[in-house]
């Protein structure tokens, strides 16, 4: 009898495991974002990092880092972020600057339900390359946002920036810092009982002089005020600049002044 019950719990443990792995949705997403384009799964030229379990759905961390191999004369042009499990999968796409030499990106994002997160990397000879983490975590595209619409509305587009001390000698450790709801038009008013219509920041360019930096183009996935920090190649610009839109065409802009150190 106590067999019996062994082989029934293995057989039960067995049958529930498949339950923990993500979803294949990864086959349909890929066609529609990059057609039938080759991609090579590998860790050569960038890494992304997320909590194998996310504390807060809705403001998932996720680093993104650039790592081209010594003498290797290509470089990387694009990162492409996919939730595999949101409802828009592609949560932000990266054009990097031709001059930044970014080694990394960091932001948050809504997580809506057990996925891989995966970055792709295109490079200058058109190649992809993909990484990916599995991230445990789910409701994050429909969670409240955690201020009122008109309260949001009052600080919509501030800006503040951020600038890490301890960066390396001749590169800037920044952090742009964006008041917006980032709304997804998939969460719910508590008092109301209807949906906030989605508004949601669409593109964010930042400069250093006339040169570019990075700019993204976002989606639904993108957490409430938006932040990212970017370790980049000082060129001793005297300020840094951030222009921003979103989908009901607004659009924000900032400057700060910079040492010009480099």
């Amino acid at each position: 009898m106590n067999m019996l019950r062994c082989l029934a719990f293995l057989g039960l443990v067995a049958t529930a495991a498949p339950a923990q792995e993500a979803p294949d949705s990864w086959g349909d997403i890929k066609i529609q974002l990059f057609k039938n384009a080759g991609i090579a799964e590998d860790n050569t030229f960038v890494s992304i990092k997320a909590p194998p379990r996310a504390e807060d759905a809705a403001l998932t961390p996720v680093t993104m880092s650039v790592h081209m191999p010594k003498g290797d004369t290509r470089r990387v042009v694009k990162l492409s972020l996919v939730i595999d499990e949101n409802p828009v999968p592609l949560a932000g796409a990266f054009t990097l600057g031709p001059k930044a030499d970014i080694s990394s990106i960091a932001t948050r994002v809504r997580v809506n339900a057990y996925t891989n997160m995966r970055l792709i990397a295109e490079l200058s000879d058109g190649s992809l390359h993909m990484t990916k983490a599995y991230v445990k975590a789910a409701g994050g595209c429909s969670a409240p946002a955690t201020k009122s619409l008109d309260a949001a509305n009052k600080e919509l587009g501030k800006m503040k920036l951020r600038v890490i001390a301890d960066a390396a000698p001749g590169r800037g450790d920044f952090v742009v810092m964006m008041r917006h709801p980032n709304n997804s038009g998939l969460q719910m008013d508590q008092i109301t009982r209807l949906y906030t219509p989605a508004r949601y920041v669409d593109h964010l360019a930042v400069y250093q002089g006339n040169d570019l930096v990075f700019s993204v183009e976002g989606g639904i996935s993108i957490s409430e005020d938006p932040n990212f920090r970017f370790d980049f190649a000082r060129n001793g610009a005297k300020s840094l600049r951030v222009e921003a839109s979103d989908i009901d065409d607004a659009h924000f802009h900032a400057a700060w002044p910079l040492d010009g150190g480099s």
